[in-house]
């Protein structure tokens, strides 16, 4: 299994952006727009089509490329943002997992899809 780090994929796109010097386009409202228009084009390969369809999108071989490169296309842009506004996406996650366990204890969200705010505590 490949471990290419947060850091690494970081250099990655930023040296790919800076190549092209793109970084002036990058502003940071930007890369925002950019990311929810490629997370956009993520849920447009799901739109109209059922579950058991959507589930077997992984299986059907031109739906797995489509499907690798619009999660990358959103990887790569949430990466850019966060190098842009100095976010450290690892610690960020690991920080919000903490903050989401207090909202959603396991004894009062297990097997449930409510929100904390409902949740019998």
């Amino acid at each position: 299994m490949d471990r290419t780090s947060i850091a690494d994929l970081t250099a990655l796109v930023t040296r790919f952006r800076d190549d092209r010097n793109w970084s002036q386009f990058h502003t940071l409202r930007n890369l925002i727009v950019s990311l929810n228009l490629e997370a956009g084009e993520l849920l447009e390969l799901t739109q109209w089509k059922p579950d058991p369809e959507i589930d077997a999108l992984p299986s059907d071989v031109a739906m797995r490329i489509a499907l690798e490169d619009e999660c990358a296309d959103v990887l790569a842009y949430l990466l850019l943002i966060a190098d842009r506004a100095g976010i450290d996406l690892a610690h960020a996650l690991r920080a919000k997992m903490l903050k989401n366990a207090q909202k959603y204890p396991v004894d009062a969200s297990y097997g449930s899809s409510r929100k904390y705010t409902e949740l019998d505590r």
